[in-house]
């Protein structure tokens, strides 16, 4: 059963006594929320490392296999939720994109890696690397000592590093990396009430530079245009309120900027071979039982975060 309300944005409540906009810990520390088997998405970044467990990780309505050791990194926005998933265990970490606002490589990385393939299956040895670096992370977090924020920022830094290394002994390409511009671009992606309604000329205008020298910035991060990636985005919300609610078709299009269902049908075909209610009704994502979240995003830290 789906939601007849828009899918809820949380948001990351981290304990006192330190205000830091990050968070790292256990599936059972971070909280319910964690493994929650409802639709949802935050305004955080969210990076799992499964250990152990079965069932499905479902990401913006595509179905990755739980085959441990996993990791999936999620950028702020991004729907997702467990399907069918029993003992899954490992840690847990979640950033706020203020915690990297000094280093925009970083986030600019970490929203390649979670849109390009948010879900990965590392070797043997990035395998070991990858839990030796959550193993320091969490112990610097617990510890809360002199120059944490640092510290973790850096481990951060390997982290996306050695992950986006890994993707290179892939035989699918490994995520390129934005220049400033095309980063910023991108970064209005992750807001899609933003850009439900936003033309290329209003994206150009809003960064202060000319359609043209944005297409060019766009089209160098990422190979594609920032017409594509616009409407990439009104169709990747319109199918998560498509699978995530019970909004009608007439909502959903008003919800991504579009004032006439009708057209918005046709542009949905154009855009997908199907229409939105085709869609709706054959869409394997869906799960069956819906809950609804009311779970802080981490738990007390009585509970030993």
């Amino acid at each position: 059963m789906r939601t007849s309300s828009p899918l809820e944005l949380h948001r990351l409540e981290v304990p006192a006594p330190r205000h830091l906009p990050f968070a790292i810990g256990t599936f059972d520390t971070i909280g319910p929320l964690s493994r929650a088997a409802f639709p949802h998405r935050h305004t955080f970044h969210e990076i799992v490392h499964v250990t152990s467990g079965t069932g499905d990780h479902v990401i913006d309505l595509h179905r990755w296999p739980i085959t441990p050791p996993n990791l999936g990194i999620l950028a702020a926005g991004q729907v997702h939720h467990w399907d069918r998933a029993h003992n899954v265990q490992g840690r847990v970490l979640l950033l706020e994109d203020s915690f990297l606002l000094d280093h925009p490589q970083d986030r600019a990385l970490l929203r390649r890696l979670a849109t390009r393939r948010p879900w990965h299956t590392p070797a043997p040895d990035a395998a070991q690397q990858i839990t030796a670096l959550l193993d320091e992370m969490h112990h610097e977090f617990r510890a809360r000592g002199t120059g944490m924020a640092s510290i973790l920022r850096a481990y951060l830094h390997v982290l996306l590093t050695r992950t986006a290394r890994s993707y290179d002994r892939d035989p699918r390409p490994a995520p390129p990396t934005a220049d400033a511009l095309g980063e910023r671009f991108l970064s209005l992606l992750d807001h899609p009430a933003t850009a439900a309604g936003t033309t290329v000329a209003q994206a150009a205008a809003h960064l202060g530079v000319t359609p043209g020298h944005l297409a060019d910035a766009v089209k160098h991060a990422t190979g594609r245009t920032p017409g594509a990636l616009l409407r990439g985005t009104r169709i990747l919300e319109a199918q998560r309120l498509l699978v995530g609610t019970d909004l009608t078709v007439a909502a959903i299009a008003r919800t991504v900027g579009f004032h006439d269902p009708a057209y918005f049908c046709r542009f949905f075909r154009r855009e997908t071979g199907t229409t939105p209610g085709a869609f709706r009704h054959d869409s394997p994502t869906v799960p069956e039982k819906h809950h609804a979240p009311r779970d802080p995003s981490i738990a007390h830290p009585a509970n030993g975060t």
